[in-house]
């Protein structure tokens, strides 16, 4: 499902022609325009979720979890580490309501 009114949505259909850092069948992956850290990027489902409780198939959760490896690789920062965070609703921090991970 595609909403027309998602900016994740549309980032995701390449509508603004955003740089991806990962992508594969399920999601695309990119550098938060806000950044809260040295490396702040968001890895967004093709497919709209609002959030990690609406149904997602496992292998969009797979294709995240991969994304999460592959950019921390690029990056550089897979052995110091670094934190992975999904907000889920308005009173959990979830600012976009597609599903993303930070």
């Amino acid at each position: 499902m595609h909403d027309e009114n998602c900016i994740f949505c549309k980032i995701a259909s390449g509508a603004f022609g955003t740089e991806f850092s990962y992508e594969d069948g399920n999601v695309v992956a990119f550098d938060d325009l806000n950044p809260q850290a040295p490396v702040h990027v968001l890895i967004v489902p093709k497919v709209h979720h609002a959030n990690i409780i609406d149904g997602v198939p496992s292998e969009t959760l797979a294709s995240m979890a991969a994304a999460v490896k592959a950019v921390a690789e690029q990056r550089g920062i897979a052995e110091t580490g670094f934190r992975c965070i999904m907000n889920t609703g308005k009173d959990g921090g979830q600012a976009v309501m597609h599903l993303h991970m930070h």
